[in-house]
């Protein structure tokens, strides 16, 4: 008699936690397709594992034994696997794809359903700017060293003036088809043609200067142009900007900004930030003050007549650019110097303020 609990090695009264765990750890040990595999005992873990993980199943088979459980445990005529969940046991074991990752990792990519486009690596640097060109944005210019289309067959491989011919491997269709065997039966799959990476044909004469792959080794001038008001750490994503690949479309290219530190502002969202030392008398009697801007002007300011220590006086529309029409606004804080050495003459004239109850 079958004992489906033997079989994966657990208690009668073990709880569902217990069955699945038991399960994940025997299916990752016996998998067919794993090193020491055993398609024969991979198949009965699996079938214990379909019914003792359904409490419906479960429960005829407790009473009735295997005799109960057939026609529920999820196999068919053709050997399938019914309802088990592939994607379920391998997120358990860490793995992170899906159904069709699982299936292309095993078996091969295609799965009869066509091929992804061959994509290039990406390509991430770092640059940094002032400041002030942070807020009102800026243009770089940068000099990569890359793989990209090369600049003699425009990425065809072919020799110019040469023309194309079908490829003898695979036949002018750009795939080939393979048949494997699995425990899930023969599987008819399809991959990228290696010798024309997918386009059926080949140069008949290749590019001298590539060699017929149509990419190469080289360095590129890109113009960067970083927007108004980016922030630390942002990134700007250029969209085939990265490496080439034959037959292929390019990866992206990465820039990653930092910022200078400025010697008087600093930012807060839409609005920039700065301290303004004052004296005392101009705190208490009130001042105008000239405050250099980022763009290099002088702005108006006025100190009101009994202004706090840490007030916090507004200038609108100074701040970083929101959009073509707005900007956030310039927030200065008071600092009051206090005096440290007061001569008589202050002395006695502070003392008299006292006496009036300043």
């Amino acid at each position: 008699m079958t004992d489906y609990y033997k079989i994966l090695g657990i208690e009668k009264n073990a709880s569902k936690e217990e069955v699945k765990k038991a399960f994940h750890k025997l299916a990752h040990k016996y998998h067919p397709d794993k090193k020491g595999g055993d398609e024969k005992k991979f198949k009965e873990i699996n079938e214990a594992y379909q019914v003792l993980s359904d409490d419906e199943k479960r429960s005829k088979y407790d009473t009735y034994g295997k005799a109960g459980a057939d026609g529920f445990s999820g196999f068919n005529n053709a050997g399938g696997f019914g309802g088990f969940d592939f994607s379920d046991m391998f997120r358990q074991g860490g793995y992170s794809g899906g159904v069709e990752d699982i299936f292309e990792t095993f078996f091969g990519g295609g799965r009869g359903t066509g091929e992804k486009r061959r994509r290039g690596r990406d390509i991430s640097i770092d640059i940094q700017i002032s400041f002030a060109e942070s807020i009102f944005g800026t243009e770089r210019k940068v000099l990569i060293n890359k793989v990209g289309e090369c600049d003699i067959c425009k990425g065809s491989g072919a020799n110019p003036g040469s023309g194309k011919e079908k490829c003898k491997t695979c036949g002018g269709q750009g795939k080939i088809l393979e048949n494997r065997r699995s425990i899930l039966g023969t599987f008819s799959t399809e991959r990228i043609c290696d010798t024309c990476f997918g386009a059926g044909d080949i140069p008949k004469e290749k590019c001298k200067t590539c060699g017929g792959d149509g990419v190469l080794k080289k360095s590129e001038e890109i113009n960067i142009k970083v927007p108004a008001g980016i922030e630390y750490g942002e990134m700007i994503r250029f969209s085939g900007k990265g490496e080439a690949i034959p037959k292929g479309t390019p990866g992206d290219l990465y820039v990653k900004i930092h910022i200078e530190k400025h010697s008087v502002f600093t930012r807060e969202g839409y609005n920039l930030l700065m301290n303004l030392d004052i004296k005392l008398t101009e705190a208490i009697l009130g001042a105008n003050f000239n405050i250099k801007t980022l763009e290099g002007g002088d702005l108006p300011l006025k100190i009101p007549v009994g202004v706090s220590f840490g007030e916090v006086l507004k200038i609108k529309g100074e701040g970083v650019p929101i959009d073509k029409s707005r900007r956030g606004d310039l927030l200065v804080k008071i600092n009051i110097k206090m005096p440290k050495n007061l001569s008589k003459k202050d002395t006695e004239a502070l003392n008299k303020l006292k006496e009036s109850g300043f």
